[in-house]
């Protein structure tokens, strides 16, 4: 009776093969998952930080626009530090304008484009002085 007990005790200290493998597979799925995740994360904070370069370089552009006396209705681009730029000066869509304003709107539309292809594109309304006539 004595080496029933050890014999038994012996054999159920430890895990099954069967137990360490489901084990295995479990860790195995749950790794694959947080894997996925952080791909996921990964990309999107990509996305992001090229949004954000894209902003940053459309704003820089429009702060070097020309003073409101010399900002004519017409088109500029060029490049700047990879990233391609247009600038656009429209008139501004308006009715009736009041004859005793000295100020008249133009709508700037400037546009940046990444080497990948992705682009912002940001509208303003800036006032510019009225042409004497």
């Amino acid at each position: 009776m004595l080496r029933a007990i050890r014999y038994r005790k012996r054999w159920s200290a430890g895990f099954t093969l069967i137990e360490v493998l489901v084990a295995l597979a479990v860790v195995a799925a749950s790794l694959a998952a947080i894997g996925s995740l952080i791909a996921t994360s990964v990309r999107g904070v990509r996305a992001v930080e090229q949004h954000v370069a894209l902003v940053e370089r459309a704003r820089t552009i429009m702060a070097a626009l020309p003073r409101r006396d010399e900002l004519a209705i017409g088109q500029a681009a060029g490049e700047s530090g990879g990233y391609r730029w247009q600038v656009t000066v429209l008139p501004y869509p308006i009715g009736q304008t009041g004859a005793a304003s000295q100020w008249v709107p133009r709508t700037v539309v400037t546009t940046v484009r990444s080497r990948s292809g992705t682009a912002v594109q940001l509208h303003t309304v800036r006032l510019v002085r009225r042409p004497s006539e």
